[in-house]
C-alpha cells in the first residue's frame, strides 16, 4: 500500500485539471476507499474434431459441417480437424477452400489439422522416412488453404530409442522446411511409445532446431508401451509422469489438448487433474487455445464435450483466482 499511497499523494498534489466538484469530494468526511477488481484471462477454447469421432464414423454427422456444429451446438468458436474425415478429398483445394468458407461464414478459425497413418517420421529408413514425410504436404497444404498454424503429427519409429531419436530429426526437418514455405508448423503430440518421453521429444525438437517445429501436449496420451497413449481406465501398466510432461512438452506448445474420459459427481475427471493441467501452462506462460478433446466411453459424445468445457471453465476460474 505504500506505493499506492504514494502515487496518489503525488496525483492529488500535482493535478491541475482537478473540478472543483472533485476538490470538494476529496474533503469529504468520508473515509477513501479502493478495491481492485480481479481481471481473469479471457479462457480460448477450442474443439478437437475427435471429440465427434462416433458420430462422423457412423455418418450421422457431416465432416463439411464441423465448424458450424462446433459454433451452433456448443458455443466454440475455433476448431481443430482431423485428417481421417478428409482422407478423399486431400488434394482437392475446392474442397479446402469450400470448407474456409463454411468456417469464415460461421465465425469459427480453424486452428490444425490432425494427421495420423501417414507413415513414420521416425523410420530408420531413410527412403521410407522421406516417403512419410512427402505424404504429410498435402495436409500442409490443405492447413495453408483452411487458415490454420499448424499440421499435428505423430512421432513414430521402431527401433532403439537413438536411433528413432536421430531418425525423427531428420524426418522432422525435411517436413519443418516444406512447411515454413507455408508458413506452418509442425506439431508433435504425446501419441505412446517414444512420443510420450518428454524427455526425448524435448531433446529432439531442440537438436532439429526449426522454428516451425512444436508441440501439442495432450492431457491423457502418456503411456509409453502402447501406439496412441491411451491412459484411459488406467489400463496403461506404463505412464510417463503426465504432469511431468505436459511441462516438458509446454515450452515448445503452440496448442493444448484437454483430453477427457470420465468425470466424478462433482463434475472433475476421475483420472485427470485438470486444475493441475491448467496450473502448468498458467505457470508456463501459455496464452493459447485449450483444445476440448472427449474419449469417454461411458456417456455421449455431446454430454461429454459439455462436460469437458464446464470442467475447464471451473478449473480455469480456480486457478486463476489465486492472482493478486
Amino acid at each position: 500500500m505504500t506505493n499506492r499511497r504514494a502515487f496518489l499523494k503525488k496525483s492529488v498534489l500535482g493535478a491541475t485539471t482537478l473540478s472543483l466538484s472533485g476538490l470538494a469530494a476529496c474533503t469529504n468526511n468520508t473515509p477513501a476507499t479502493m478495491t481492485t477488481k480481479q481481471v481473469i484471462p479471457v479462457l480460448k477454447i477450442s474443439l478437437a474434431q475427435w471429440s465427434l469421432n462416433r458420430a462422423f464414423f457412423a455418418n450421422e454427422l457431416d465432416a463439411k459441417d464441423f465448424a458450424k456444429i462446433a459454433k451452433n451446438d456448443y458455443g466454440i468458436s475455433a476448431v481443430e480437424y482431423v485428417n481421417g474425415f478428409y482422407k478423399e478429398s486431400a488434394t482437392d483445394e475446392t474442397f479446402w477452400q469450400d470448407l474456409k468458407k463454411r468456417a469464415d461464414e460461421v465465425g469459427v478459425e480453424n486452428l490444425l489439422i490432425m494427421c495420423d497413418d501417414e507413415g513414420d517420421l521416425g523410420n530408420s529408413n531413410d527412403a521410407e522416412r522421406k516417403k512419410a514425410v512427402e505424404n504429410h504436404y498435402k495436409w500442409v497444404n490443405a492447413a495453408k488453404i483452411l487458415g490454420c498454424h499448424s499440421i499435428r503429427v505423430n512421432a513414430f519409429g521402431e527401433g532403439e530409442r537413438d536411433t528413432v531419436h536421430n531418425a525423427l530429426v531428420d524426418g522432422m526437418g525435411q517436413l519443418c522446411d516444406y512447411a515454413a514455405k507455408e508458413n506452418i508448423n509442425v506439431l508433435i503430440e504425446n501419441h505412446g511409445l517414444y512420443s510420450s518421453d518428454g524427455k526425448f521429444i524435448a531433446s529432439m525438437i531442440d537438436k532439429a532446431n526449426k522454428p516451425n517445429l512444436g508441440t501439442l501436449p495432450d492431457f491423457g496420451n502418456w503411456c509409453l508401451n502402447e501406439k496412441w497413449g491411451s491412459t484411459q481406465n488406467n489400463k496403461c501398466n506404463d505412464v510417463y509422469d503426465r504432469y511431468q510432461g505436459m511441462a516438458e512438452f509446454l515450452p515448445y506448445a503452440k496448442g493444448y489438448s484437454a483430453k477427457s474420459y470420465k468425470f466424478d459427481e462433482n463434475g472433475d475427471e476421475t483420472i485427470i487433474d485438470f486444475y493441475k493441467m491448467l496450473q502448468i501452462a498458467k505457470d508456463g506462460g501459455y496464452g493459447g487455445y485449450i483444445g476440448i478433446e472427449f474419449e469417454g466411453e461411458d456417456m455421449s459424445e455431446p454430454d461429454g464435450i459439455r462436460a469437458t468445457k464446464a470442467l475447464l471453465e471451473k478449473a480455469w476460474a480456480k486457478v486463476h483466482s489465486t492472482d493478486e
